[in-house]
């Protein structure tokens, strides 16, 4: 098991921001990708950003590049997720996973472990 515990999540107007974090046990975390998703109300779980094992490398969904920027703290087996200039279409629970794999992927399948998610709504 490798719990994962996001948090961060809360309400916003458009075009604010918010930070999450997904803290993780264990560890193996630096050894791993980790990845965020999202699942809005009534749409299937998407893909938003993930980051291989040391955070040079990263994958952004078209929807959020320049916007969202994924980063990670090895030494506090934390992922961030900043998210910057939020769209009411932004809004869903999100989830951070990890990838038994040193590099980033953006399907969802991939991923074995997940968190329980946080809300993030975005008013326009």
């Amino acid at each position: 098991q490798v719990p994962l515990v996001e948090s961060g999540g809360g309400l916003v107007q458009a075009g604010g921001s918010l930070r999450l974090s997904c803290a993780a046990s264990g560890r193996t975390f630096s050894m791993y990708a980790m990845g965020w998703f999202r699942q809005a109300p009534g749409k299937e779980r998407e893909f938003v950003a993930a980051t291989g094992w040391s955070g040079s490398s990263t994958l952004y969904a078209d929807s959020v590049k320049g916007r969202f920027t994924i980063s990670r703290d090895n030494s506090k087996n934390t992922v961030y997720l900043q998210m910057n200039n939020l769209k009411p279409e932004d809004t869903a629970v999100y989830y951070c996973a990890r990838r038994q794999r040193s590099w980033p992927s953006g399907v969802d399948s991939e991923y074995d472990y997940w968190g329980q998610g946080t809300q993030v709504t975005v008013s326009s």
